[in-house]
């Protein structure tokens, strides 16, 4: 369930994983190499995304996806 902070909707890991079909450990990597923002974090130190980082993170997944498309071979 989203949170809101001074009118912002923020998304917890769980969430954005579960939005964009990614592992929480592909997540944690793509934070952890710089290739997405580290995020916002609430008191108990959890990262929250807001929507625009989730929008960048879906962006990532898909062109990550079109890469790894293998075309089919007609036997």
């Amino acid at each position: 369930m989203p949170v809101v902070i001074n009118g912002q909707t923020y998304h917890r890991t769980l969430e954005v994983c579960k939005k964009t079909g990614l592992s929480r450990a592909t997540l944690f990597r793509w934070l952890k190499e710089g290739l997405i923002e580290e995020p916002l974090r609430d008191r108990r130190g959890w990262k929250l995304f807001d929507e625009d980082a989730l929008n960048k993170i879906q962006a990532e997944v898909n062109r990550t996806h079109k890469r790894r498309r293998i075309p089919l071979r007609s036997m």
